[in-house]
């Protein structure tokens, strides 16, 4: 009885459930969503789109110029410490608002929740849990596509933490999200390396012959679809790769794909084959680390011998626009082995050729070294978040009716608290540069 009166004092025997409409009644809480047209955002200086925000935070737009938008300020301008949450198709996703944004206008697919940071800290870090997941997908209406209304997420419950645990929640999350950040840097750094050497030695001796690829490589186009997967067997599976998994790589290395099939339903590509598919933007290729076995707009190309796999590779990836014009169909996503047979490649003579792979093959090694551990980290969060919903369940069982005995919630067993004298981590990582709440 005392261990449980202490908990109960303390403020840490459960996390009581609330919701942001609860919570306005108590605190200082702002929702709106915004009104323009995502179009909007790819011809507007200075607007976000849903299209922005992606792995927990708003990316650069993809045009040339953009700023501060110089227009008045508005409902649907964002401010530092926003939390703006996708309505529309990637639903629930979300992503803090830091200074770089700060001043910019939402388009009408981003909800905006502005309050105390350790509650935007919390959201965002539940959004991402199973439960909340679970519970946004039933939710969706999809007269066209994944919707979710703003008041669905004002309405919805999530427990709410004390401050202290938030905050060492953020701080983990934040953690891992910066040192994932890092390493996709390095790993991108080590490719682009790799690619401006080969440009460079493909265009100084314009007499190497060129080769089509039919003659370095063998090709196979995928067959079917991922409706067209047999189910899942208790025996052996090899890796199936859809068109989508290869598009907006970071680099051409994958740890697993999310597809998988019975090893006996199809020919398996050995590891080290280029699995390849365009779309209007140029080609998309991935090295394969383990067997696997393409779907239908997926081309795998093997060369026919290793030691020229890292040349073809930067031949490939330097040849994007050659092979979009081989593909058929309007979205130039058809693409066969047939077509690209007939490719030409640059090829210089023997000796360069192992020179080349020489020096590509540690940046590769490299880059598939931080790929590894970006997928260490994914699953370190994604532990985390299956232990928060895991909490959050027992946490919000109901309470023991007159006559039965006590059931003691379980202690949140929280991530390590930051330690004493410290506010930060030693990096000084804080996406709003704020210290978190008394």
């Amino acid at each position: 009885m005392e261990t449980h009166a202490h908990q109960v004092a303390s403020g840490t025997a459960a996390w009581p459930t609330t919701s942001i409409e609860i919570e306005r009644a108590r605190r200082d809480i702002y929702t709106t969503s915004g009104f323009l047209n995502d179009g909007d955002a790819d011809q507007t200086p200075g607007v976000v789109s849903s299209t922005f925000v992606q792995d927990g935070s708003i990316q650069s737009p993809r045009t040339d110029k953009r700023g501060r938008s110089e227009s008045p300020s508005t409902r649907a301008t964002l401010r530092e410490g926003d939390l703006a949450v996708v309505l529309v198709r990637r639903v629930g996703d979300s992503a803090l608002v830091t200074a770089e944004h700060a001043g910019w206008t939402a388009t009408r697919s981003i909800g905006i929740i502005r309050a105390e940071p350790h509650i935007v800290w919390w959201l965002r870090i539940w959004l991402q849990t199973p439960t909340a997941k679970a519970r946004i997908d039933e939710d969706v209406t999809a007269h066209v596509e994944p919707t979710i209304s703003l008041d669905t997420l004002r309405r919805m419950l999530f427990p709410l933490p004390p401050p202290d645990v938030i905050t060492a929640y953020h701080l983990a999350f934040g953690l891992i999200e910066q040192m994932a950040s890092l390493y996709e840097k390095t790993a991108r750094k080590a490719v682009e390396l790799a690619d401006a050497v080969h440009d460079e030695w493909a265009s100084a001796d314009p007499s190497w012959e060129t080769r089509a690829l039919a003659e370095v490589a063998r090709s196979k186009t995928g067959k079917g679809s991922e409706r067209s997967l047999p189910p899942m067997s208790t025996g052996p599976t090899v890796d199936a790769i859809a068109p989508s998994d290869l598009f907006d790589l970071p680099v051409p290395h994958v740890e697993t794909f999310r597809l998988r099939s019975p090893a006996d339903a199809g020919e398996a590509h050995p590891p080290g084959t280029f699995m390849l598919s365009t779309r209007p933007d140029g080609a998309h290729i991935a090295v394969t680390r383990h067997p696997a076995i393409p779907l239908r707009s997926v081309v795998a190309v093997q060369p026919t011998e290793d030691i020229n796999s890292w040349w073809l590779l930067h031949e490939l990836r330097s040849r994007g626009s050659d092979i979009t014009q081989m593909t058929q169909g309007g979205n130039a996503r058809e693409i066969s082995a047939g077509a690209l047979k007939r490719l030409r490649v640059t090829w210089p003579d023997q000796f360069t050729r192992t020179d080349f792979h020489a020096m590509a093959e540690p940046l590769h090694a490299m880059a598939q070294l931080m790929v590894s551990k970006i997928a260490t980290l994914n699953a370190l969060r994604d532990a985390l978040l299956r232990d928060i919903s895991a909490k959050a369940g027992v946490l919000r069982e109901r309470a023991a009716e007159p006559g039965e005995g006590a059931v003691l919630a379980p202690r949140p067993t929280a991530i390590p608290a930051p330690r004493e004298g410290k506010t930060g981590n030693a990096s000084g990582w804080s996406p709003e540069n704020r210290q978190a709440p008394e």
